[in-house]
C-alpha cells in the first residue's frame, strides 16, 4: 500500500509489487557483494602487500639468492679439488673459462671506451705504416731464425716448409686477379695457422691441452653406448660399423643444437669471428662463415649469414665455400674419433683450417669488388627458435638422423662404386700383363711426389697418396677408415714389411695424414654444397657455379698445407720404450712396443755358425736372458737370426 499525492492510501497492483521486490532484491544483493569484496580484500590484503614487497625488492632477492648459489659452488669446487685434483680437472677447466668469460665481461662494460681511447692514436697512417713493416720484418727474421736452428737436427722437417711454398706458388699462380691479392689477409692467416700449430704441437701446455681436451671428448663420445645398445642391443654396437659410428652423429648433432639454442655456439664463433676480422681484415660475413665451419657443416655454415648472401660479392662467396671444404663439422669430427683417428690432431686441424681457408681464399679469388659489409662491427646471430632445451635436444637428433643416413649411403655408394672400379682396372691390367691395377696404386703413383712435399718418408708415401687420392676423388670417410686400419695394425704389432707389402705407416706420416684428410674437400661435396647455397639464393645460381670449382681446389689445398705445418712442427714425444726392460718382461701378444723391442733385438743379433749360440750386441750383450728374449721375438715375429 500507497499514499497517493492527496495522502490518501493507494493499493499496489500485483505488477508493482513483483517490480518492487526484483528492485530491493538487486539492492540487498548489491550490498552483499560489496560486504563480501570487503571481506575479501582485508582477507588477500597480507598477500598482496607479500607480493608488493617481493616486486620491489626483487633484484635484491636475487642478487642474495645467487650470492648463496656462487657460495655453495664455491664451497663445491674448492672441496672437489682439495680431495683430487686430478680428477676435479674437468671442473677446474670448465669453472676457469665461465670466470674468464665473466671478467671479460666486467672489464668490457667498464674499461671498453677508455681502451678504445687509448688505441685511437694508433689508427695514425704513418704508425700504422712503420708497424706493419717493422712486425713483417720481426716475423721473417724469426721465422729464418727458427727455421735454422729447429731443423738442424731434423733437416727432412724442411721438406715440409719447402712444400707449402709450393702450394702457395700454385695457387698464386691459378689466381684469379694478381694484382688485387691482399698479402696481408695471406701472411696473417698463414701465420696465425702456424703459431696456432706451434702451440698445439710443439709447447708442452698447448699440446697437454689439445691432448686432454681430445680425451674428454672420447669419453663424452662414449656416453652414446648408453643409447645405442638399448636400441639396437649390445652385439650389434660391439661388432657392426653403422651401430658404433652413426649414433654418434646423433648424439653429436643433439648436443649441438641444445649448445646452439643455448647461445654458446654463436658466443664462441662470434669471438672467433671477430679476431680474425681485425688481424687479417676480412668482412665481416665471410670471416663469420668460415669461423662457424670449426663447428657446423658446409651447409649449416651458411645459414649463420643467409640474409647477407644475397648482397655477398663472388670474392666473399669463394671464401665461405672454401671454408666449408676446408674443415670438418663437430657431427663428423665425433665419428671419425670414433674410428679411433687422434682427436687432438682433428680438433687442431679444425682450428688451424679457419685462418688459413680466408688466407688461400683471397690468395685464389682477391676482392675486387665493393662490399657491403666492410665496418668492423660484426654481424648478429640470432639464437635458436626453438622454446625450451628438449625442444631444441629433440630437433637436433631428429636433423642428425639425415646426416647419419647421408653418411651410411655414402659409404655403401662409393665403397661399392670403388669396388667396380677397382676390379675393371684389374680386369684392363691383366690385358697387357699389369698385375694389380687399383684406383689406389693409379693414385699412389700420381700423388707421391705431392704427399713427399708434405714430409712424409718416401716408404710410406704410396699409402698415404691412396687415402689423399680417395679423400679427394671418393669421400674422406672411406679415407679415414683406411687410416684407422693401418693405425690399428701398428698398434697391433703386426710387421711392418709382408711379403715386400708395407702393412702400416709411421706415427709421424699418421698424424701429417689425419691434417691432410681433415676437410669435405671431395667430388661429391661440389653437389652438396651447390645445393644448399642455390636453396639460399636461387637468383645466384649461376655466381655459385662459377666459383664453386675454385673453392673446392683451395679447399683441398688447405688440408695439404696443414699437414706440411704438422710436418714441420711434429717431433716425437714422450721417453722411448726401454726395450732392456720390456723383453725381459714375458710377454705373449704382440703390441706395437712389442715389435719395436723384438726388432731392435734381430739388429743385435748375430749368428755365430749352425750350432753356436746366437750373440748380441748393444744393451743386450752379457744380459741372462736375451735368449729367452730373442726365443719369445722369435714365436711372434720371423728373422733370419730365428732360422
Amino acid at each position: 500500500m500507497r499514499r497517493s499525492m492527496s495522502g490518501k492510501p493507494s493499493i499496489h497492483t500485483p505488477g508493482e509489487f513483483i517490480s518492487g521486490y526484483r528492485h530491493h532484491s538487486k539492492l540487498w544483493t548489491r550490498y552483499q557483494k560489496k560486504k563480501g569484496e570487503e571481506r575479501g580484500v582485508r582477507t588477500l590484503q597480507p598477500f598482496t602487500r607479500a607480493r608488493s614487497f617481493c616486486k620491489t625488492h626483487a633484484g635484491l632477492f636475487k642478487k642474495i639468492l645467487l650470492s648463496l648459489l656462487c657460495l655453495a659452488y664455491a664451497a663445491y669446487f674448492l672441496a672437489a679439488c682439495i680431495l683430487d685434483f686430478h680428477r676435479a680437472l674437468a671442473l677446474f677447466v670448465l669453472t676457469c673459462l665461465v670466470l674468464l668469460v665473466l671478467v671479460h665481461r666486467f672489464l668490457k662494460r667498464l674499461f671498453g671506451e677508455k681502451l678504445t681511447r687509448c688505441l685511437r692514436p694508433l689508427e695514425n697512417s704513418r704508425l700504422k705504416f712503420w708497424m706493419k713493416w717493422v712486425l713483417a720484418g720481426v716475423s721473417l727474421i724469426g721465422l729464418i731464425l727458427w727455421l735454422a736452428l729447429d731443423t738442424a737436427q731434423r733437416p727432412e722437417q724442411l721438406i715440409s716448409f719447402v712444400g707449402i711454398c709450393m702450394f702457395i706458388i700454385i695457387l698464386f699462380a691459378c689466381s684469379k686477379h694478381h694484382s688485387a691479392v691482399s698479402w696481408r689477409a695471406v701472411l696473417w692467416g698463414l701465420g696465425l695457422q702456424f703459431v696456432f700449430g706451434i702451440l698445439v704441437i710443439r709447447t708442452d701446455p698447448g699440446f697437454n691441452a689439445f691432448r686432454w681436451l681430445g680425451e674428454q671428448v672420447q669419453i663424452f663420445l662414449s656416453y652414446t653406448v648408453a643409447g645405442s645398445s638399448f636400441v639396437f642391443g649390445d652385439v650389434l654396437v660391439k661388432d657392426v660399423f653403422a651401430f658404433q659410428a652413426l649414433p654418434i652423429i646423433l648424439f653429436f648433432g643433439c648436443v649441438m643444437s641444445i649448445l646452439y639454442y643455448l647461445g654458446l655456439v654463436q658466443w664462441v664463433v662470434q669471438k672467433i669471428a671477430w679476431f680474425l676480422q681485425i688481424t687479417m681484415g676480412t668482412t665481416a660475413t665471410e670471416t663469420l662463415a668460415v669461423a662457424g665451419n670449426i663447428f657446423v657443416g658446409m651447409t649449416e655454415a651458411p645459414l649463420l649469414i643467409r640474409p647477407y648472401l644475397a648482397d655477398m660479392t663472388l670474392s666473399e662467396i669463394h671464401a665461405v665455400m672454401t671454408g666449408g671444404f676446408a674443415t670438418i663439422s663437430g657431427t663428423v669430427l665425433g665419428a671419425f674419433i670414433s674410428f679411433g683417428i687422434d682427436a687432438s690432431s682433428l680438433i687442431s686441424a679444425s682450428v688451424m683450417a679457419a685462418p688459413s681457408a680466408l688466407a688461400l681464399s683471397k690468395l685464389v679469388y682477391p676482392e675486387v669488388e665493393e662490399s657491403k659489409f666492410k665496418n668492423k662491427a660484426g654481424v648478429k646471430l640470432p639464437r635458436g627458435k626453438e622454446k625450451n632445451v628438449l625442444e631444441a635436444a629433440s630437433n637436433g637428433a631428429t636433423d642428425a638422423v639425415g646426416l647419419a643416413t647421408n653418411v651410411a649411403a655414402n659409404l655403401i655408394a662409393f665403397l661399392a662404386v670403388l669396388a667396380f672400379i677397382n676390379a675393371a682396372l684389374s680386369w684392363l691390367g691383366e690385358m697387357v700383363d699389369i698385375q694389380g691395377l687399383t684406383f689406389q696404386v693409379i693414385c699412389s703413383y700420381v700423388l707421391r711426389p705431392m704427399v713427399f712435399m708434405m714430409g712424409v718418408e718416401w716408404a710410406d708415401c704410396p699409402m698415404v697418396a691412396e687415402m689423399v687420392g680417395m679423400k679427394f676423388f671418393t669421400n674422406e670417410f672411406v679415407a679415414f677408415q683406411q687410416l684407422s686400419q693401418y693405425k690399428n695394425k701398428r698398434l697391433s704389432g703386426v710387421e711392418e714389411w709382408i711379403k715386400g707389402k708395407k702393412q702400416w705407416i709411421s706415427v709421424r706420416a699418421e698424424i701429417i695424414t689425419t691434417f691432410s684428410l681433415c676437410g669435405f674437400a671431395n667430388l661429391s661435396s661440389i653437389g652438396i654444397t651447390l645445393g644448399g647455397l642455390t636453396s639460399m639464393v636461387p637468383h645466384r645460381k649461376s655466381d655459385l657455379s662459377k666459383v664453386v670449382v675454385s673453392a673446392l681446389f683451395t679447399g683441398a689445398c688447405v688440408s695439404l698445407i696443414s699437414a706440411c705445418v704438422a710436418g714441420i712442427l711434429y717431433v716425437p714425444r714422450g721417453a722411448e720404450t726401454d726395450c732392456v726392460s720390456f723383453l725381459n718382461m714375458s710377454f705373449t701378444n704382440r703390441t706395437y712396443e712389442t715389435y719395436v723391442c723384438c726388432r731392435e733385438l734381430f739388429q743385435s743379433t748375430s749368428l755365430n755358425g749352425t750350432y753356436n749360440p746366437p750373440s748380441f750386441s748393444g744393451p743386450w750383450e752379457d744380459k741372462e736372458f736375451s735368449a729367452i728374449a730373442l726365443y719369445n721375438c722369435c714365436d711372434l715375429y720371423t728373422s733370419a737370426v730365428c732360422v
